[in-house]
């Protein structure tokens, strides 16, 4: 057995939830026997682990006020260019922050309160390019937020936590140039861009505008006034501003775009998940987590020249992530970004960047909560962690495997597409390109991914400790129900009513 793993950047994107075996609450590992020869081997390697952390943050609970009001504008369809959509469409609690989907269904579902698997395009293929990023722990990002980093922090060495008081770069400005009126924080930033993008909410509302003309006409029917006024036949959302922001202002003082942004941040990042055996196992409980879980840590935490597999040198420390970008060559599915001969690859930080060292890299994600996040990457291509894990170890025998088997066909979310073989017919090319560019990495020894031979039992123990990172309320409906609104329609009657494809709410 060589231990040489490295899970590293898409390591597990996320945007998604399936209750799968190897992915559900119930795979988490169980109580241990206690093997004191595993924890005497693991100490060293953890020892700069705190076991918390969301430690000296200051962060919102979903009580707080401002995270009410951001959990009703969350919810609600009003945000939604064409009433068809919510910020909660793609990023919902009770699917691990996410929509249990490989690639979003946004704008134009045949059914926009049906979510997770089951949500369909009323034609075509899915028309968002990427798989969502959980909305869980967000504010525990200090550098960059989406998979292209294209919120980023510019002086990350002197802002505060989340990137409070940075400098922040979003697409409303050229990289590396800092946009005045980014918000506080890089949770702030972010949420003004979802109902900016024709595909996950904006459809086709404003057409010929920009993306502050959307963001102030939505502001304008929130707040029932100028071009908005008389929108929405029910409309209670001054009240609900001005208890949230102590505030007796009138709407068109209070109900701004930056105040909507604001409290949708403050919402998303009440979303804090981490209390995980994992942490109780760092903090000193050796019983929190199995055998398996322990030989997996220490083939995690162990650096390659040590026999081990290095996957911490980009998941590092607490919140398992470097917020760095690197090459994985997970597959490329879907309708593309625009890059490439055919238009339907996605070159990732590069499209930022414009540097072509760039291109195929994504930021590596946080593991945390991973378990409840399925499907995985960029894309989201893999449905399981052990097919992540199977990448690892031979992400040219894996790919192929992949296209072989079906490729995206084999997802839930295709199943019963009569057309999905004919959806993405550059996908398997556009894969092997990104490979192409790993195995250059790796020629070079640029590559923190290096070749590696896994056994079967490797495979396992990775897997069960990756499972030892989900928190218990996260994965517990009844204590996810916090951070969803009562099914009373809201402010405004446009609540979206989430269910499943069965109809069970969600």
């Amino acid at each position: 057995m060589k231990h040489y793993l490295l899970l590293v950047p898409a390591v597990l994107m996320l945007l998604g939830c399936r209750a799968d075996d190897s992915n559900s609450p119930s795979a988490l590992s169980t109580a241990p026997v206690g093997n004191s020869a595993l924890d005497e081997q693991l100490r060293p390697l953890i020892n700069h682990l705190s076991g918390n952390p969301a430690a000296g943050r200051g962060l919102p609970g979903i009580e707080d006020p401002l995270a009410q009001l951001g959990m009703r504008l969350f919810f609600s369809k009003s945000l939604g260019g064409d009433f068809d959509s919510a910020c909660v469409t793609c990023h919902h609690p009770a699917l691990g922050g996410g929509d249990n989907l490989s690639l979003s269904v946004g704008v134009g579902a045949e059914n926009p309160d049906v979510l997770g698997v089951g949500r369909k395009p009323r034609e075509g293929a899915p028309l968002v390019p990427r798989n969502a990023p959980t909305t869980f722990n967000i504010a525990l990002w200090d550098r960059s937020l989406f998979h292209d980093s294209r919120v980023e922090n510019l002086t990350p060495q002197s802002s505060g936590p989340n990137g409070e008081g940075a400098a922040i770069r979003t697409p409303d400005s050229p990289f590396g140039v800092v946009d005045p009126y980014a918000g506080q924080n890089l949770t702030v930033a972010q949420a003004r861009f979802p109902i900016t993008s024709k595909e996950e909410m904006r459809g086709e509302f404003d057409p010929h505008g920009n993306n502050d003309s959307c963001r102030d006409l939505l502001a304008a029917r929130i707040g029932d006034y100028g071009a908005g006024a008389g929108e929405l036949a029910r409309n209670e959302w001054l009240g609900e501003f001005q208890t949230a922001f102590q505030s007796s202002a009138p709407a068109e003082e209070l109900i701004t775009y930056d105040n909507i942004a604001l409290a949708l941040a403050e919402y998303e990042r009440s979303q804090t998940f981490v209390d995980i055996p994992w942490n109780d196992y760092v903090r000193g409980d050796v019983s929190a987590i199995s055998d398996s879980a322990k030989r997996g840590a220490i083939l995690f935490f162990t650096s390659s020249d040590q026999g081990g597999a290095n996957c911490s040198a980009c998941h590092s420390g607490d919140f398992f992530t470097d917020e760095g970008h690197h090459i994985v060559a997970f597959p490329q599915i879907g309708v593309g970004k625009g890059d490439g001969a055919h238009g339907d690859d996605d070159f990732g930080r590069m499209r930022e960047s414009g540097q072509s060292e760039d291109r195929y890299r994504f930021r590596t994600p946080t593991l945390l909560n991973i378990a409840l996040t399925a499907p995985y990457g960029h894309a989201g291509a893999y449905a399981t962690l052990e097919a992540v894990v199977r990448h690892y170890n031979d992400p040219v025998a894996e790919v192929n495997r992949y296209f072989d088997g079906g490729g995206w066909c084999s997802l839930p979310q295709f199943e019963g597409d009569a057309q999905c073989s004919s959806h993405f017919p550059n996908a398997r090319a556009n894969s092997e390109l990104a490979l192409d560019e790993l195995a250059r990495e790796r020629s070079g020894a640029m590559s923190k991914f290096p070749a590696v031979d896994l056994s079967e039992q490797d495979i396992a123990d990775l897997v069960a400790f990756l499972n030892t990172l989900t928190d218990r309320c996260a994965a517990d409906a009844d204590c996810i129900q916090q951070w969803i609104p009562p099914r009373d329609g809201g402010p405004d009657d446009q609540q979206l009513a989430a269910v499943d494809a069965q109809g069970a709410p969600l």
